[in-house]
């Protein structure tokens, strides 16, 4: 079973800080909903986000978005072999059930995220996804992993048909993507750490690269 967590992701809502900002105010009103119950997004809040501190790297739910849409329309969650988890940078975790069906609209999938951020699980019944206060460190805790590995444009060159090799002999691996559209990770996070190119690649680039290989050689 591979663990895929997408890590200090910039997934939040907005801050009090610039709740009372006009971008903030105007775009929570066409919406129907108070400021501080919208998802921060970059595209709409860009004025916003100069305000606020790693406001370059902050407000990018897309990147949540797409990575999801793969992993959970991969054959291996299909096939119940992998299980994929958000951690926010506000440390939250949002744990996602293999059937869950993320909306493809973009816009559909913010206020689906804005719902779980405010009653905490959606669909109250089934909890498909679910939001709880924890840390990177108390996750990786909880999940138990064998191995833990680190995507990083700095760590050990590897072709991504090797790596897929690597985690298909390991019986719990854990792989932990990046979140954010720049940058390094926030708080020091344990593991080895592996690039699959020698270039820095998107994050559901890599999302995709270690599911296909993996799904190579155990499918």
């Amino acid at each position: 079973m591979l663990h895929l967590v997408i890590a200090e992701a910039e997934l939040e809502l907005v801050p009090e800080e610039i709740a009372d900002h006009p971008a903030v105010v105007n775009y929570a009103r066409k919406r129907g909903k108070k400021p501080n119950e919208v998802i921060l997004e970059g595209s709409y809040h860009h004025s916003a986000l100069k305000k606020l501190p790693d406001g370059t790297r902050r407000g990018r739910p897309d990147i949540v978005h797409v990575c999801l849409l793969n992993a959970l329309e991969s054959i291996a969650n299909k096939e119940n072999l992998l299980r994929v988890y958000v951690h926010t940078r506000n440390d939250e975790v949002v744990y996602i059930k293999p059937e869950t069906r993320l909306p493809r609209n973009y816009n559909r999938f913010l206020g689906l995220m804005e719902s779980l951020f405010k009653k905490g699980a959606v669909p109250k019944d089934l909890e498909l996804l679910k939001l709880e206060e924890k840390s990177l460190g108390k996750l990786i805790a909880e999940i138990g992993p064998d191995e833990v590995f680190i995507m990083h444009e700095e760590g050990k060159l590897v072709k991504p048909r090797d790596f897929g090799r690597v985690l298909a002999e390991l019986e719990n691996p854990l792989v932990i993507v990046g979140g954010f559209p720049h940058g390094d990770f926030r708080s020091e996070v344990r593991g080895k750490r592996v690039s699959l190119y020698r270039e820095p690649l998107m994050a559901w680039t890599i999302v995709n690269e270690i599911i296909v290989n993996l799904e190579s050689v155990l499918l």
